[in-house]
């Protein structure tokens, strides 16, 4: 290939970036406007969503009772009690609630707890209400026992281990009573999920004739003799007025407890607090974008200012899918987004060093760059790979202020990947010159001009 004809295909090629820049650019500018101007409205569908430690909140701490439950079943029975406080929680609006479960060691051994993070909410005792009264469902077989001369008689219960942490669904309905179809009494129809059927079947098949009592909080609501075998996993509770049965249906429907919970701790957090965490990341943030830019612009000059750019339009793409995912903003996140940044830096760094020693050994501007490009590539791979490896752990084994911390780390090490090796390199590929001069050896970095 010619000269000439070199030239034209590299003033194509830098067309074709050109344009691109001016693509990503346009895009951007949408992007940060979105961000700003979402925070603005009053609509707040796109605010950032603030966690506990920023947004001032209440920590309810509850300890489970799990004596009646299995070891082997004490993790199933507290994931699916962190279940049912999730949906108890939500349909009370509390924005952005925290509910997870954890194993305490105490003096005499360990203890299952439940912790319940609520934003926004300061008043405890608005915050126990707000959780709201959720029942314990528990199924027992009665028993009577005479007592001396055959005169007394009392009734005890024991267990089944059938309790509403087999719960499908609760739904009111009301009994049909004559043929012209008048409604009668309300009812509460039960239905289990295929755990519960199964033991629902066992019992019923083993105590014909004997009383199954439904307990609600310790309360009988009901002790019906089983006449047959029930293996379609449903029930029903009865003697209930309309108002009670309506409010039974919705707590069992979604806050059935699979085990016993007692209060035993409540902590408001102050928004003041809140205000100062997230005003120090905000400026954490800001002071390590100001010193990272003028670090790479000193050091790497015209690339520096193009790494600058690009580490912009990362900062809004983040942020955005802050935004729109939402993901839940806490001290310890907005450090993992403060770290990403470094390493969306650190990205530019290993493409920038390799282009320098592609144009030391001679090459063209262009092949440089795409040469640099590849070789770095596998640096780039490892080190974010090894990141992502990490904020996964880090994720699914600690703590929900350390998820945090996890999610906006993986989520910047992803973003920045993308930004490194696709809009900085558009950038550099739009302002590339055809040919290596002394102007372009000093204007792409320290090194390059001796």
């Amino acid at each position: 290939m010619t000269s000439a004809e070199q030239n034209k295909t590299s003033n194509s090629t830098g067309m074709r970036y050109r344009i691109g820049s001016v693509v990503i650019l346009i895009v951007a500018i949408l992007v940060g406007y979105f961000v700003y101007s979402s925070e603005q409205s009053p609509n707040q569908r796109f605010h950032f969503k603030a966690g506990l430690d920023l947004a001032g909140g209440t920590l309810l701490t509850y300890s489970a009772d799990v004596s009646g439950v299995p070891v082997s079943d004490v993790g199933d029975a507290m994931n699916s009690l962190r279940d049912v406080i999730e949906r108890r929680v939500n349909i009370f609006g509390v924005s952005e609630p925290v509910v997870q479960v954890e194993e305490a060691r105490i003096a005499d051994g360990k203890e299952q707890r439940l912790i319940v993070e609520l934003p926004g909410v300061t008043d405890i005792d608005e915050a126990i209400k707000q959780l709201g009264k959720t029942p314990l469902l528990e199924f027992k077989l009665a028993q009577d026992i005479q007592v001396t001369n055959g005169t007394t008689t009392l009734t005890g219960y024991v267990a089944t281990g059938l309790t509403g942490r087999f719960l499908k669904s609760a739904q009111l309905q009301f009994s049909q009573g004559s043929s012209q179809g008048l409604i009668q009494e309300p009812i509460v129809a039960l239905t289990f999920n295929d755990e519960g059927t199964t033991l629902f079947a066992d019992i019923t098949s083993k105590h014909l004739g004997e009383r199954l009592a439904i307990f609600l909080d310790d309360e009988m609501k009901g002790d019906p003799t089983i006449q047959a075998t029930i293996t379609d996993g449903k029930a029903i509770i009865t003697g209930l007025t309309a108002d009670e049965a309506k409010e039974m249906a919705r707590n069992l429907s979604f806050g059935a407890l699979p085990v016993p919970i007692t209060l035993v701790g409540a902590d408001s957090i102050g928004p003041t607090l809140g205000e100062q965490v997230s005003r120090a990341g905000m400026l954490a943030g800001l002071w390590g974008f100001i010193v990272i830019s003028l670090f790479m612009i000193l050091w790497y000059r015209l690339p520096g200012v193009v790494a600058t750019f690009s580490l912009a339009i990362y900062a809004a793409l983040v942020l955005a899918l802050f935004k729109l995912i939402p993901i839940t903003l806490t001290a310890p996140g907005i450090a993992g987004f403060v770290l990403s940044v470094g390493m969306a830096v650190d990205a530019n760094i290993l493409v920038f060093e390799r282009i320098k020693e592609e144009i030391k050994a001679g090459k063209e501007m262009r092949d440089a760059i795409t040469d640099g490009f590849a070789r770095a590539w596998f640096s780039i791979r490892d080190a974010n790979f090894t990141g992502i490896l990490t904020a996964i752990v880090l994720f699914y084994t600690t703590t929900s202020l350390v998820k945090g911390f996890a999610l906006t780390l993986l989520l910047g090490i992803a973003v920045s990947m993308f930004t490194a090796l696709s809009i900085t390199r558009t950038f550099l590929e739009a302002i590339a010159p055809n040919k290596v001069t002394p102007m372009v050896r000093f204007l792409f970095g320290s090194g390059l001009s001796k």
